[in-house]
């Protein structure tokens, strides 16, 4: 997708919070240029963080977003893609595991919208899972609602509880339903863990028209640890105190990794 104005101010802010110490990594390289209809905007989202740039100090010349990570203070980015026809330094289809030298590797990586064009997305998000350091960031924006034809899947808030929370031992700390039309009076929506209530998350009256992303925040703990099949919230509960097949999302030792 790149980094479109709403990715920018979602960026922005999470700069003041956290900079990584080690690696950083993008899959795919993300493009980054002005839109113009929101020009005035990138100033406003600098200003709110406090940051003394402006918005065209963060282009470069080829239209990669390195420079914006850089000068945000989440860079040196490097990228990971399937191949090197956009000049990725790192090599790897993500429908497959990563090699072993990736694991712990990176204290940040951010996925602009790529995991939605990979068709293996388990294995896809245990690379991320893998190539994360202890105490590093990941943050995703890849299509919700809105984008059909434009990738293989659009996702759920479902799958960043379930997956990263409880299947992971991440901590979440961002996720929203973001409107890629920046408009001023709407504010993204905040998703609960639909674990409280032991019910699905309802979106009826409440999805914004148009594109919408999910945007999400996690990040690896020290005590983070692979725990086997993810389940889904209400079902889960549903089946608690039943005979089943034995599967809880935090007691099971194999599972996505088969």
């Amino acid at each position: 997708m790149g980094v479109d104005y709403v990715l920018f101010d979602k960026l922005v802010e999470f700069s003041t919070r956290y900079r990584p110490e080690g690696r950083s990594l993008m899959l795919g390289r993300q493009k980054f240029q002005i839109q113009t209809a929101y020009r005035k905007l990138y100033e406003k989202s600098l200003s709110q963080n406090e940051i003394g740039s402006r918005r065209f100090d963060f282009l470069q010349d080829d239209a990669y977003s390195e420079t914006l990570f850089d000068m945000l203070g989440l860079g040196p980015m490097e990228t990971m893609d399937f191949s090197d026809y956009e000049g990725a330094s790192i090599i790897h289809d993500l429908n497959k595991p990563v090699p072993q030298e990736l694991h712990g590797q990176f204290d940040f990586i951010f996925d602009g919208g790529t995991i939605e064009h990979v068709f293996n997305v388990p294995t896809a998000l245990m690379n991320v899972y893998d190539m994360l350091a202890p105490g590093g960031r990941f943050i995703s924006a890849n299509g919700m609602n809105g984008w059909p034809g434009h990738g293989i899947y659009q996702f759920n808030p479902e799958l960043v509880w379930t997956f990263w929370q409880r299947n992971c031992g991440c901590k979440v700390h961002v996720c929203q339903g973001v409107r890629k039309n920046p408009q001023e009076d709407l504010k993204p929506l905040v998703f609960p863990d639909p674990a409280e209530k032991g019910v699905r998350l309802k979106f009826k009256g409440v999805m914004p028209t148009g594109r919408v992303y999910l945007y999400y925040e996690i990040e690896k703990t020290t005590s983070s640890d692979v725990a086997g099949v993810v389940l889904q919230s209400d079902y889960e509960t549903k089946w608690s105190g039943h005979d089943n097949a034995g599967a809880t999302s935090r007691d099971l030792n194999e599972g996505v990794r088969t």
